[in-house]
């Protein structure tokens, strides 16, 4: 017996990792050195790699590299020189490194500085079946956790050849310390959405890292300031921006918002200020680091719906080529299901897929720490392998039931592009939350004055309760949001009627054709004092409403300054001043900026308005109703504060009438008076005496037209 494939002391076992290189000594299992107990493959000394932990991992001798494939008849590595499109070594996995359906490999004495990595599968090749093997595709690694190829945004492969990827091997060294996540309450949760390139790319933003990760860090302070408690980016997975691009009327387009994912488990390369290479992720880590450090979670938008490989007509360059008839919802000719719009449709309740799902999930919470995810299109994660809505998707479970994903947030926007709308009935076990879209759409057509919409609005404001009671799942499900990066932005949704999207360069008929906006009375940009004026107020009531509503509040970036599209409604190819944020606005509108930062407060101030913290005195309702008329609301909250010291009483009053219209007030606790603390139709300034400036005699008050009159109770 040679006992070539032994593990002994000094090699690695499963559980213990390499801790000293193995030395020329005889093996304790027989007179074999061992050194004979490799084998050598074109070259390199090699031996089974580590079977039960994907992708690659460095060693103090080597690096593990491990894949699998359902279908696969045999697996070859490749490895490349940094920067270098054809491989200085093919090593093959010998059939005895192949268990079940895994193949895996150490691969001895390897520079990871100058190293990159591939694989070659080889297979039988039958569309109708959805088997695409040929050994010619270089696939990338599903678990790489760096990917090369597009460092540089918006940057053609030279000769304008299609790109082609490598993963590079990385380590997970970056030092957390004692770092604790904030776990603030779903209820408690102000999401500010954001895009990482086009929060600081303009030069208005004042940071010289523009449009990284580093620029976004610098800019800590300000959402701080702000008051928000959560951050939700768009998609940081490694991405192709050149998906799509195209020319339109002089201008470069892109896949811009980044919906199209290349590899889950690496970061967006072009997303990185500094060079990191084998450290890759470091940057993020410590955006993430410093916003957690200052009370702020970090939630990633992720595409689990689908990915960049596309349909039948596009490339095959990861899952395609290692199990496309498992990773793919395929019809019975071998064609791609597409209810995503993006051409495939993941498989995302196969047990591998599910397996790969949680696996990335687990390892961006583990090594990332990332507080909760945003699924995009989340209904495709609820149908079968035909496509067929399931009672019980086991994707979905699963994750609820995670025990790494405990207290990690999970929210589902919760419909697809196959008509499946499940907002109020997503699968949920208590732990899913949904973007509320309902919401958006019953408070953009109140707040603009249509008729009949009151009594929704109230439903919406106090938590949506005709959605969200069942399964006692409550108001902590209602993810609440006006605008979001998929529509017009606040100000545009109070400047225009119609879209504007022929900047997109498909005569304006992309983008949703139902965004209940108004433009006040003149399309798009005016010098009207009087136009102008409204649509700040108009700005002002659907921030107040939102901050007063029961369930997690979230807004899109900018928005608290009156940023503008101007018009763009489907901003998603354009990588230039239409989406990147202009900071001057912060000047011309500093008073919505302070509007919003004190709607932030007072919702923090006031914990009945997020939540039911006890009977207040006189035995007063939790929240009560007190509308005027079809156009007038009024809602009061009652309770304790948090200490449950003191009863905790407020009274929103919103009048999207276009004349002024009274409501009486019910009576505070005993021992308090009514105070105006917002009133929307008064320009705001800290420390200002709304009081004064609004008509009410203490019982009585005269809500402006189209304004929002906000009160607290407060000792007499």
């Amino acid at each position: 017996m040679k006992n070539k494939h032994i593990i002994i002391k000094g090699l690695a076992t499963e559980k213990e990792p390499v801790r000293e290189r193995i030395v020329n000594t005889p093996s304790r299992l027989g007179n074999v050195s061992a050194l004979q107990s490799l084998d050598t493959i074109s070259g390199f000394r090699v031996r089974p790699g580590y079977y039960r932990m994907d992708g690659a991992h460095v060693t103090p001798v080597g690096v593990s590299f491990t894949i699998s494939s359902h279908g696969a008849k045999s697996c070859t590595l490749l490895l490349f020189h940094a920067g270098e499109q054809k491989p200085y070594a093919k090593i093959r996995f010998p059939d005895h490194y192949h268990i079940g359906n895994r193949y895996s490999m150490l691969v001895f004495d390897l520079d990871i500085e100058d190293l990159e990595y591939a694989y070659s599968f080889e297979g039988p090749y039958d569309e109708q079946k959805g088997l695409l093997f040929k050994k010619e595709n270089i696939i990338l690694d599903p678990y790489a956790k760096a990917v090369t190829g597009q460092r540089d945004w918006g940057q053609k492969p030279k000769g304008n050849k299609p790109f082609v990827y490598h993963a590079r091997v990385v380590r997970n060294d970056f030092e957390w310390g004692t770092l604790k996540s904030p776990e603030t309450p779903f209820e408690d949760l102000i999401i500010y959405e954001a895009h990482v390139r086009g929060y600081t790319k303009d030069v208005s933003s004042g940071v010289h890292e523009r449009g990284t990760y580093e620029g976004l860090r610098r800019k800590i302070p300000y959402l701080k300031d702000l008051g928000i408690n959560a951050v939700e980016l768009m998609p940081v997975f490694e991405f192709d921006e050149m998906e799509g691009e195209r020319n339109v009327d002089g201008k470069q387009l892109y896949n811009y918002w980044g919906y199209s994912t290349v590899s889950y488990f690496a970061p967006n390369t072009s997303y990185a200020f500094f060079s990191e290479h084998n450290h890759e992720g470091d940057e993020l880590k410590r955006l993430i680091y410093d916003l957690k450090k200052n009370g702020i979670e970090v939630i990633l938008d992720v595409v689990f719906n689908h990915t960049a490989e596309g349909n039948e007509n596009g490339p095959c360059f990861s899952f395609k080529g290692i199990d496309n008839n498992i990773y793919y919802m395929l019809t019975p000719d071998g064609k791609y299901y597409n209810f995503s719009g993006c051409g495939n449709v993941m498989n995302c309740n196969h047990p591998v897929v599910r397996n790969f799902i949680v696996d990335c999930l687990r390892y961006w919470v583990t090594e990332y720490r990332v507080d909760g995810f945003r699924f995009d299109l989340a209904s495709i994660l609820s149908r079968d392998q035909n496509g067929a809505p399931m009672d019980r998707p086991p994707i979905l479970e699963e994750l609820a039931f995670d025990t790494v994903l405990a207290k990690t947030k999970l929210i589902a926007e919760a419909w697809d592009a196959g008509g499946m709308y499940q907002v109020g009935s997503f699968p949920s076990w208590n732990r899913w939350a949904e973007w509320n879209g309902k919401y958006r759409d019953d408070m953009r057509r109140f707040l603009k004055g249509d008729e009949g919409m009151a009594g929704a609005a109230v439903t919406r404001i106090t938590g949506s309760s005709d959605l969200y009671s069942q399964f006692g799942r409550g108001y902590r499900a209602s993810v609440n949001f006006i605008t979001c990066h998929d529509g017009f932005t606040l100000y545009d949704l109070y400047s225009y009627n119609e879209k504007h999207n022929e900047a997109n360069g498909w005569n304006n008929t992309d983008g949703d054709n139902n965004g209940n906006s108004w433009n006040c009375g003149v399309e798009g940009e005016t010098d009207d004092p009087n136009v102008e004026g409204l649509r700040r107020r108009m700005v002002k009531n659907a921030f107040a409403a939102l901050l007063m509503s029961r369930g997690p509040a979230m807004f899109y970036q900018g928005d608290e300054f009156c940023n503008t599209q101007h018009g763009n409604n489907n901003a998603y190819c354009q990588d230039n001043p239409v989406s990147w944020i202009d900071w001057n606005r912060m000047n011309e509108y500093k008073e919505i900026h302070d509007f919003v930062r004190f709607m932030i407060k007072f919702r923090k101030k006031h914990p009945t308005i997020r939540k039911n913290t006890g009977i207040a005195t006189n035995n007063m309702p939790e929240v009560t109703i007190h509308n005027g008329n079809d156009r007038l609301i009024g809602i009061m909250y009652s309770g304790r504060n948090e200490a449950g010291t003191k009863d905790d009483v407020t009274f929103y009053a919103m009048n999207a009438y276009w004349e002024p219209s009274p409501l009486i007030l019910p009576d505070p606790p005993q021992g308090m008076h009514w105070k105006v603390a917002v009133n929307t139709n008064c320009v705001y300034k800290d420390g200002a005496d709304f009081m004064s400036q609004t008509n009410f005699d203490g019982k009585k008050v005269v809500v402006p037209d189209r304004s929002t009159v906000i009160f607290e109770a407060v000792m007499d």
